[in-house]
């Protein structure tokens, strides 16, 4: 066993409490990992919420980076001393991941939501009882989690002088923007990106959008400072969020848009985003809508126009391959994505959480140990 420290979410609290506990040691497949840096994500605030049916108490965080302490049985890619991104879980057997499409895992609620071994069991317990681990094959919210050889990904040597806590967002959020523009999408050279919503996924994506060579890329938001970074970081149009639309996108892409990407949720900018789709148009989904919300779109015009709607789960990433490009991406200059990045103290991650939520700071990370 492990001594640690804990961010623990409990029933009928919005806090997270720090607390004492005690970590197992690492099982055949599994990996110790000191946590350095953990992201702060939208899904993590969702479950402290109650939006999404993770069993409590549990311990979140599933954007860790840190160095490897143990292996357990089998596991040959790591070796205790390496510096890694911990990602989602998946299981390895099912034919997407065969197909090196782990986000669609058949058994991907179960490996990230379950909080919990495949056996069910929890590899976290404090003075007050076991506590629910694994989450996103993680829980980094504390100074040591417990992961899969499989979502473990080492960071390249040549990312050697970057600090260890900035690359943790890596693991899910910034993955899923930039991926959802390399990969998902696909975005050709010379064609327009639309993004709906300069949070971090957003952000991500605009960066992704100057490696493809979209142009234009446009940013679309509410707050005028997202814009100016948007711009700044790769964006050759902006507009604010409560202008006209349709009105504004007309007049940079009057052929109509080749790629527009949702990180919103809502309906009306979707269906707005779909409308405004040039023939053959792809527009991706990562937002995160109500449960029963439903989308309207003309049937002629989504089959006429050979146009494509597509949902995106963590930007159809590979992390063990996708995670190491993006760094190198970052090292080279052309992913510059610590501008999106404001750091914050462990034992602090409940203004972590409240300056995320405000808009405040675009992704926060909590600083958990030395690297």
């Amino acid at each position: 066993m492990t001594q640690i420290r804990a961010a623990v979410c409990r029933e009928g609290s919005t806090q997270f409490s720090i607390e004492d506990a005690q970590l197992d040691a690492p099982r055949a497949g599994e990996v110790l990992v000191r946590i350095v840096g953990a992201g702060v994500c939208h899904t993590d605030m969702a479950v402290r919420d109650r939006q999404l049916p993770v069993p409590l108490p549990v311990v979140l965080g599933h954007e860790g980076s840190g160095v490897v302490e143990a292996v357990g049985d089998g596991v040959t890619s790591v070796s205790p001393g390496d510096a890694v991104v911990l990602s989602f879980a998946s299981c390895g057997t099912c034919p997407n991941c065969a197909d090196h499409a782990p986000a669609y895992c058949y058994n991907f609620g179960p490996y990230n939501f379950a909080s919990a071994r495949a056996d069910g069991s929890v590899a976290i317990s404090t003075a007050q009882g076991p506590v629910h681990s694994h989450f996103f094959g993680q829980s980094s919210f504390a100074t040591h989690a417990i992961a899969s050889e499989r979502n473990v990904v080492k960071v390249p040597t040549s990312a050697a002088h970057v600090p260890l806590e900035r690359l943790g967002p890596l693991g899910c959020g910034l993955q899923t923007g930039a991926g959802a523009v390399l990969n998902s999408m696909a975005v050709k050279a010379g064609r327009s990106l639309v993004v709906f919503g300069a949070g971090a996924v957003g952000l991500s994506a605009i960066m992704a959008g100057r490696i493809a060579g979209a142009d234009p890329i446009i940013a679309i938001d509410l707050h005028e400072n997202r814009l100016a970074l948007a711009r700044e970081i790769g964006a050759t149009h902006t507009i604010k969020g409560d202008a006209d639309l349709a009105s504004a996108l007309h007049d940079i892409c009057p052929t109509g848009i080749n790629y527009a990407f949702d990180t919103t949720g809502l309906g009306k900018l979707i269906e707005l985003a779909f409308n405004q789709l040039a023939p053959r148009g792809i527009l991706g989904l990562v937002g995160a809508s109500d449960a029963d919300a439903m989308l309207h779109f003309n049937e002629t015009s989504l089959m006429g126009g050979g146009k494509r709607v597509m949902g995106i789960l963590e930007g159809d990433s590979d992390p063990q391959a996708f995670i190491p490009q993006l760094i190198e991406h970052h090292v080279a200059g052309r992913y510059p994505f610590d501008r999106l990045v404001e750091m914050f103290a462990f034992d602090d991650i409940n203004a972590a959480f409240e300056a995320s939520e405000s808009g405040r700071v675009i992704k926060p990370v909590l600083k958990v140990s030395a690297a």
